[in-house]
């Protein structure tokens, strides 16, 4: 626990504090968005989330704003392309991944809505946690395990049961506030 009232993970950075404050944990319901912050988690996995946050924008024109379905389309000359850019992580595996991602995204748009498949698996409702130490946090549940499953069925690749649980928490599916963060009551306001 930082002593400001904030889960301690975020620390002081300031960019870490901001994204703490204003963006972990709200419920996200744009399944473009949604998807976005999927991709990022897979980027992420071995590294530091703060690493990914300094460099989201670069992630974002390198993947010509997260639009699914030009990311889609692409091939070798754009994966060369990202492995050139030290803008992001270059690393061949997750940007193959985000493509085959992409095109998964795009099945699950057209038959159910990306947000509706996500959303279901908490019955549409963010579920609210009440933890009070971030020892008590878990890294992966039951329910990530299973939507990781699911999402690996569907085609995805690079969302296992952690990546998944980061994501939820993330992405509002699951409120991991500390209930000694001034942020728990906030976002449960949001759900």
């Amino acid at each position: 626990m930082a002593g400001d009232g904030r889960c301690g993970w975020c620390g002081t950075d300031p960019l870490y504090v901001a994204y703490h404050d204003t963006e972990w944990g709200v419920p996200e319901r744009d399944g473009r968005a949604l998807w976005e912050k999927l991709v990022l988690d897979g980027f992420q996995a071995g590294l530091s989330w703060i690493t990914i946050l300094r460099k989201r924008e670069s992630f974002r024109d390198a993947f010509e704003g997260f639009d699914p379905e030009r990311v889609a389309r692409w091939g070798e000359a754009e994966v060369a392309r990202c492995l050139a850019d030290p803008g992001i992580v270059r690393h061949r595996g997750k940007i193959e991944a985000a493509i085959g991602n992409a095109r998964a995204f795009l099945r699950i748009e057209e038959r159910d809505g990306f947000s509706a498949f996500c959303w279901r698996y908490v019955d549409g409702a963010p579920i609210r946690n009440a933890f009070s130490s971030a020892a008590e946090v878990p890294a992966w549940t039951p329910l990530s395990a299973r939507m990781s499953k699911d999402l690996r069925a569907e085609g995805f690749r690079f969302c296992g049961p952690t990546i998944v649980y980061a994501w939820m928490q993330a992405t509002g599916l699951v409120n991991d506030h500390l209930t000694t963060c001034h942020r728990h009551a906030e976002v449960a306001t949001l759900g």
